[in-house]
């Protein structure tokens, strides 16, 4: 996995501060993606983990990507168009037991295939709730990316619901379960911004 510990000094690109971001469609299937035209990031974690919230703190917009009451809803590849550089990627949520198995499993073929074929995937942000332990379906998701070789970075969420300490704890637990160093994660909160600029910074490393 491609790292560099000079990310927080660096410039970050122009296109997380314009604030122009625009959705641009939702896809069901792989056939129909839009055209391979800029790189894609894509988010991924369990259903109601703060995926939304994420990408709108990054992008500096507050209900562009849809914060959803409901976990489960989001059944598609929701596709933002960042400044006319990026694709922001959300994908559909994972974990949530209320959804029929079917659907589970259309889900899963969508989100497998499009990790495994899309060639303007530079990166996977996986997002976790640091208030609980690593699920199996993290772990999976984790384990698969490395097995594929797929750049990815994951992303301890809600730490603004945690004191420091608890906060460093609850890290290095969820670490030892992923199997994963401190330089292939952060600590985030979308509420105060804590690790915004950290992971912007990391995410451009993965950007042509």
């Amino acid at each position: 996995m491609k790292q560099n510990t000079e990310y927080a000094k660096q410039k970050l690109k122009p296109h997380w501060s314009k604030g122009n971001t625009v959705f641009v469609d939702s896809v069901y299937n792989t056939a129909r993606l839009p055209l391979a035209q800029y790189p894609e990031i894509a988010f991924a974690g369990r259903s109601n983990v703060g995926k939304s919230s994420l990408v709108n703190k990054l992008i500096n917009r507050r209900k562009l990507v849809k914060v959803s009451s409901k976990p489960g809803k989001t059944q598609a590849l929701n596709f933002f168009l960042a400044s006319d550089a990026v694709y922001l990627v959300d994908l559909p949520g994972y974990g949530y037991a209320k959804v029929p198995k079917k659907l589970k499993n259309d889900w899963q073929g969508l989100i497998s295939s499009y990790l495994t074929s899309r060639e303007p995937l530079h990166c996977v942000v996986v997002i976790i709730d640091i208030r609980h332990s690593a699920k199996p379906q993290d772990r999976e998701l984790v384990s698969w990316l490395q097995q594929e070789e797929l750049p990815f970075v994951v992303v301890y969420t809600k730490i603004d619901k945690l004191k420091r300490g608890q906060q460093a704890k609850q890290a290095d637990l969820l670490d030892a379960g992923l199997g994963l160093k401190p330089a292939q994660r952060l600590l985030f909160s979308a509420k105060t911004g804590e690790g915004k600029e950290k992971l912007l910074g990391m995410l451009d490393q993965f950007l042509p």
